[in-house]
């Protein structure tokens, strides 16, 4: 069965504007339809969360107030033929997370869990009956879902190394189900989730299995990790599973190994790739428009030499991440995109957004080491323009959906053939 949302809304009545960081139009690939959705988004974005992130960046709080909003967009459905609002592409799929994390990292990681991880689990790897009862429900922000498969001791070998376990055991009615025992670490969203996809290890034949945990469950226990100095608008979580029980229609079906997950990780880490970037264009616009309105000696900083090399140099690491990410989602639609086409891109793009946030940053001074929102310079400028919380979150997007180190070793492998990995 197909479920359908609300049909795009008709007040966008034309394409967005380019924006300053598309050097070279790549926004001009997408459809009428997909630059209409992409009009009415960015309208939202900036009306509703660009002018309040810093604050939530600062209390370390989730947009939990927009959920419903976000629904009515279609921003968690986009992916799925089971709810999205109208036909689209990766690439408008890609550019729409790219205007998130450009309005907010943490908003984008926010859907970037919900839809990307947790709902391409159950759109890969749940039976007909499962999607059809879980996809519509999250799509319509009923639901808030989180993904459990980082461990307090397992980032990068998680594919070996997984701990926590699954066992299945048959009640004396006859009925399957499982137990689950282990903990997980950093899971986006898992202070507040309705619904955790764990992976587990099945103690009978040592596979990687994937569960629906429904919270609250008896056992399952998450704790918001504090003091966070990245991505703080992103409530993540400790989860420490005791004994949790979780019935066999709720263990994913399609799901009999690793093999199984990393069709999961591969379609999200290409996703990861344009959320990188939209960091890296959300500090080039502050550090464009902060170099315009700041004035030294008498004039623009914009005007000198070195400022403009800066801004040229962190253009062209966007210009060329935008066709990276680009091309991968267009392999993405025409079925041919592998892990290392996805690895490549997640590791370049965050590597240049490391450099891009730093020279912006570099551009705003001592102005950019705080968050905006505060007339510092007595002429109506936002002091950095935000820049602060750019370049704290680009370490985070750094460092998951695969270390650098990990993506391009996995590059390195399609590369030689030969596993480097240890």
């Amino acid at each position: 069965m197909t479920f359908t949302l609300t049909p795009p809304r008709t007040e966008a009545s034309g394409p967005a504007d380019l924006l300053d960081a598309d050097f070279y139009a790549f926004q001009h690939l997408l459809t009428d339809a997909e630059q209409r959705a992409l009009t009415e988004i960015r309208a939202f974005l900036d009306a509703k969360v660009r002018p309040y992130a810093d604050d939530l960046w600062e209390r370390a709080e989730s947009p939990r107030h927009l959920v419903a909003r976000i629904a009515e967009l279609g921003l968690y459905a986009n992916a799925f033929p089971e709810t999205r609002r109208f036909e689209n592409s990766a690439v408008f799929r890609g550019w729409v997370a790219m205007e998130l994390s450009r309005a907010d990292p943490s908003i984008a990681t926010f859907i970037g869990v919900h839809s990307g991880l947790a709902m391409t689990s159950i759109a890969v790897g749940g039976s007909d009956e499962q999607k059809a009862e879980w996809l519509p429900k999250l799509a319509a922000g009923e639901l808030v879902a989180a993904f459990g498969l980082t461990e307090p001791g397992h980032g990068s070998d998680t594919a070996r190394g997984l701990e926590t376990t699954a066992e299945r055991r048959v009640r004396s009615d006859g009925t399957a189900e499982w137990v689950l025992n282990g903990s997980k670490r950093w899971i986006g969203n898992g202070a507040f989730a309705d619904l955790v996809v764990i992976w587990a290890r099945d103690l009978a034949d040592d596979q990687v299995k994937g569960f629906l945990v429904r919270t609250p469950a008896v056992g399952f226990a998450a704790t918001k990790i504090e003091r966070k100095q990245s991505l703080r608008g992103v409530e993540n979580a400790d989860i420490v599973l005791e004994n949790v029980v979780v019935a066999e229609a709720d263990r994913l079906q399609r799901i009999e190994g690793f093999r199984d997950l990393a069709v999961v990780l591969r379609l999200t880490r290409a996703d990861v790739a344009w959320q990188a970037l939209g960091v890296g264009v959300g500090a080039y616009e502050a550090a464009l428009a902060y170099a315009k309105a700041r004035i030294q000696f008498g004039k623009p900083i914009a005007s000198f030499q070195l400022v403009q090399e800066k801004l040229a140099v962190a253009l062209s690491n966007i210009t060329a991440s935008i066709a990276l990410s680009v091309r991968v989602s267009q392999m993405q639609d025409e079925g041919i995109q592998a892990d290392h086409h996805s690895a490549m891109a997640k590791a370049f793009v965050s590597a240049r957004v490391r450099e891009t946030v730093a020279l912006c940053r570099e551009i705003c001074g001592g102005n950019g080491i705080q968050l905006g929102g505060q007339d510092q310079l007595g002429a109506g400028i936002p002091a950095g323009y935000g820049i602060a919380r750019y370049f704290a979150d680009a370490e985070a997007v750094y460092t998951f959906e695969g270390t650098y180190d990990m993506n391009t070793l996995i590059v390195g492998r399609a590369i030689t053939g030969i596993a480097a990995f240890v």
